[in-house]
C-alpha cells in the first residue's frame, strides 16, 4: 500500500482537527495462519485504491511508537497482525471473555460498557433495564451493576445504597453461602475503604471471603480478588504485616491461574512492593517493583504511561536506599517516556522534573538540581491557581536548594513565597506554617541575623505548642533551634533554659539510652562549662557517655570525642588525675581507630602533655609535645595553626628544662 496516501490522511485529521494523527503501518505475514484477509483492490468503489480488507475480528500486537518528523501530534504506531496460535493471545482472549460472561446480552454489553469506561452509558443501560425487570433476581443484578457504575463515578453513597439492595435482594433469593452475596459485601468493603471507614470495609470483606472460601475451589479468581481486597485495606491501616499477609494469598492464585503477562500478577507485585517499601524492607520492595515492571514492559508499548508510572516507583525507592544514581536513572527514563505522550505543561511531567531534581540535591549536585526544580515550578505556575498548596512545596524546595548552596538570599526569596501561600490558605495554626517559620529562622541565623532568626523560631514553637501534645519531638526540636541562637549570642541563660526545655520533652518519649539525647545532655553541659559551673557541665557530658558507652562498639570515635570533653573540665576543675584518665581513654581509641599520622592524634597527645606540664611531669610533657609535633609535621601545612600551637608548647617546655 502506498505510505504516503495513508499518511496524507493522517495529516488531515491532525491539521483540521484537535485530533492527533496516527498512521497505522501493518506487519502481515501471509505465511502465518491468522484471521482472514484480502486484498480488494480490483472490486474497490475507489478506483486504482491498494486497499486490504481485514475481518472485524483480526487482532493486532502493537509494537513501538515514534513521532513523525518530530512533531507531537503525528505518530507511526507499528502493528503486527497476530498468529491464530498466539498462546499468550489465546490465554488473554479466553480470560477476558470469561470476565464479562453475565446472564443475558445487555447485562453482558453494560459488563463491557464498564470495561471499557462507558460509564454514563452503561448507567444509562441498567436503569432502561431496571425500568423493564420485574423478578427481584434480575433486579439483584441489575442493582449490583449499577453500584460497579456508581463506584467507578466517585459516587460512593450512591454505590453502597445500590449494593445494599443488590445484597437485600440476593439474601432472600440465593443461598447465604452463594458467590453473588460475597461479590455484594466484597464490593461495599471497596466502597467503604473509597469513604475511609476502614473498620466496616474491613467487615464486608472479611464476610465476602469467607463465603468464598466455603463455595469456591481454592485457586479461584474471586478469592484472589478478596484477598488484595482485604490487603489493600490492612495497607491503609498501615498494619503491613497483614496486608502483606493477604497480598501474597493473592499473589499465589494469581500465579496459579493467570497468564505470565497479565496485569493482575503485575498489580500484585506492586502491592507487595509497596506494603514491603512503607515496612523499610527497600530490597524486597525493588524486587517485586521489578518483576512489576518486566510484565508491564511485555504487553504494553515503549511510552505506555503505566510504565513511565513503574519507572518512577522505582526512581523513589532507589532514592530512599540512597542508591541516587539509580534514581535519576529511573526518573529520567519515565521522564522521557512522558515528554512523548503528555502535553509539555502537565503535572505527570512537574513530577519527573521534581523527582530529578531531588537526585541532583541529595547528591550534591546543586547546579543541576535547580534546573530540574525550576522546570518543575514553571509547569506549576502554568497550570495552578497562584496560591495552590504545590507551588509553595516547590517555592520551599528551591528555597531549601539555594539554603544549601549558601545563597540566602535566593533562599529567603522562595521561602517568602511559600510563605505568602501558606499565610493566604492555611490556617494560622497550621503545622505547615511552623514549618516554613523554621525555615526563615534557620537562614537568619545562618547570617548572623539572631533577632530575625528567634522572631521566627518563636512563631514555629507558638504554633506547634497549640497543636502538638507536649511530648511531640518537634517542639523539642523548637527549643533546641531557639537554644542554638541564644548560645551563638552568648546568652548563655537562655540558651541552658531552651535546652533543658528540650530535654524535657525528649524525656517523656525516649528510652533513657536513646541516642537522641546525647546531643541534648552535650548541649546542656556545654551551657554549663560556658558559665563556669564544672560540676553540672561534669553531670551532663557524663550522662551523654553512658548513652554512648550502652550504643556504640568501645573503640568508637564519638566516645574519644566524650572522653576528651570531659577531660577539658576536669581540667578547668584541676583535678589533673581525672584530666589524664579521661585523656589516655580518648588516645587509646584514636590509636586503635585512626591512621598514625592523623590529627586528631596529635591534639591528644598535645592535650596530655599540657596535662603533664601543669602536673610538673616535664619528662612525660616533653614526650607527648614531641609526638603531637611529629604527627602534625607529616599530616598538616607548615603554617598551620595547631602545628603552630604544638610547636609554641614544645619550644616552651624545653626553655623550661
Amino acid at each position: 500500500m502506498h505510505r504516503q496516501v495513508s499518511l496524507n490522511f493522517a495529516r488531515e485529521t491532525m491539521e483540521s482537527s484537535d485530533f492527533i494523527g496516527i498512521l497505522f503501518a501493518m506487519k502481515i505475514d501471509p505465511s502465518i495462519a491468522s484471521t482472514p484477509f484480502a486484498v480488494v483492490r480490483d472490486i474497490s468503489y475507489f478506483e486504482g485504491e491498494e486497499e486490504i480488507l481485514f475481518s472485524v475480528n483480526s487482532i493486532f500486537r502493537i509494537g513501538p511508537m515514534k513521532q513523525i518528523d518530530g512533531n507531537n501530534r503525528l505518530w507511526q504506531v507499528d502493528l503486527t497482525l497476530s498468529s491464530d496460535n498466539d498462546p499468550d493471545l489465546h490465554a488473554l482472549t479466553e480470560w477476558m471473555r470469561e470476565e464479562t460472561k453475565e446472564s443475558t446480552g445487555w447485562l453482558r454489553l453494560g459488563t463491557l460498557m464498564i470495561k471499557l469506561a462507558q460509564y454514563n452509558k452503561a448507567e444509562h443501560l441498567y436503569e432502561i433495564l431496571l425500568a423493564q425487570r420485574t423478578f427481584d433476581d434480575e433486579k439483584g443484578n441489575i442493582f449490583y451493576q449499577l453500584g460497579v457504575v456508581k463506584l467507578h463515578q466517585g459516587k460512593y453513597a450512591d454505590a453502597l445504597t445500590c449494593y445494599e439492595k443488590s445484597l437485600k435482594i440476593r439474601r432472600k433469593s440465593l443461598p447465604s453461602q452463594h458467590s453473588n452475596v460475597a461479590e455484594c459485601y466484597n464490593d461495599i468493603g471497596v466502597v467503604y475503604e473509597k469513604m475511609g471507614d476502614y473498620s466496616r470495609s474491613l467487615s464486608s470483606h472479611q464476610k465476602a471471603l469467607k463465603i468464598y472460601q466455603n463455595a469456591l475451589p481454592p485457586y479461584h479468581p474471586n478469592l484472589a480478588t478478596s484477598y488484595n481486597c482485604i490487603g489493600l485495606v490492612y495497607f491503609k491501616m498501615a498494619d503491613y504485616s497483614n496486608a502483606l499477609s493477604s497480598y501474597q494469598k493473592a499473589l499465589k492464585i494469581n500465579q496459579k491461574i493467570l497468564p505470565s503477562n497479565h496485569p493482575d500478577l503485575a498489580t500484585s507485585y506492586n502491592s507487595i512492593g509497596s506494603v514491603y517499601d512503607n515496612m523499610g524492607d527497600y530490597s524486597s520492595a525493588l524486587s517485586y517493583y521489578l518483576k512489576d515492571f518486566e510484565i508491564c514492559q511485555k504487553p504494553l508499548p515503549p511510552n505506555h504511561p503505566d510504565l513511565a508510572n513503574s519507572c518512577n516507583s522505582i526512581g523513589l525507592l532507589y532514592a530512599k536506599m540512597g542508591d541516587y544514581s539509580s534514581a535519576l536513572s529511573s526518573h529520567r527514563k519515565a521522564l522521557e517516556i512522558r515528554q512523548k505522550i503528555l502535553p509539555l505543561n502537565h503535572s505527570d511531567l512537574a513530577t519527573s522534573y521534581n523527582n530529578i531534581g531531588a537526585a541532583y540535591d541529595n547528591m550534591d549536585d546543586y547546579s543541576n538540581a535547580l534546573p530540574s526544580y525550576q522546570k518543575a515550578l514553571e509547569i506549576k505556575q502554568k497550570t495552578l491557581p497562584s496560591n495552590h498548596p504545590d507551588l509553595a512545596i516547590s517555592y520551599n524546595t528551591i528555597g531549601s536548594l539555594y539554603d544549601n548552596m549558601g545563597d540566602y538570599s535566593n533562599a529567603l526569596s522562595y521561602y517568602q513565597k511559600a510563605l505568602e501561600i501558606h499565610e493566604n490558605t492555611l490556617p494560622l495554626n497550621h503545622s505547615d506554617l511552623a514549618t516554613s517559620y523554621n525555615s526563615f529562622g534557620s537562614v537568619y541565623a545562618k547570617i548572623n541575623d539572631y533577632s530575625n532568626a528567634l522572631l521566627y523560631y518563636r512563631k514555629a514553637l507558638e504554633i506547634y505548642q497549640k497543636i502538638l501534645p507536649s511530648s511531640h519531638p518537634n517542639l523539642a526540636t523548637s527549643c533546641n533551634s531557639l537554644g542554638l541562637v541564644y548560645d551563638t549570642m552568648s546568652d548563655y541563660s537562655n540558651a541552658l533554659s531552651y535546652y533543658q526545655k528540650a530535654l524535657v520533652i525528649k524525656q517523656k518519649t525516649l528510652s533513657p539510652n536513646h541516642p537522641d539525647l546525647i546531643s541534648t545532655y552535650n548541649n546542656i553541659g556545654l551551657m554549663y562549662d560556658k558559665i563556669g559551673d564544672y560540676s553540672n557541665a561534669l553531670s551532663s557530658y557524663q550522662k551523654a557517655l553512658v548513652i554512648k558507652q550502652k550504643t556504640l562498639p568501645p573503640n568508637h570515635p564519638d566516645l574519644a570525642s566524650t572522653y576528651n570533653t570531659i577531660g577539658s573540665v576536669y581540667e578547668n576543675m584541676g583535678d589533673y588525675s581525672n584530666v589524664l584518665a579521661s585523656y589516655q581513654k580518648a588516645l587509646k581509641i584514636y590509636e586503635e581507630t585512626l591512621p598514625l599520622n592523623h590529627p586528631d592524634l596529635a591534639s591528644t597527645y598535645n592535650n596530655i602533655g599540657l596535662v603533664y606540664n601543669d602536673m610538673g611531669d616535664y619528662p612525660n610533657a616533653l614526650s607527648f609535645f614531641e609526638c603531637a609535633v611529629e604527627i602534625g609535621q607529616r599530616s598538616l601545612p607548615a603554617n598551620h595553626p595547631s602545628l603552630q600551637l604544638w610547636k609554641k608548647n614544645l619550644e616552651s617546655l624545653k626553655r623550661k628544662m
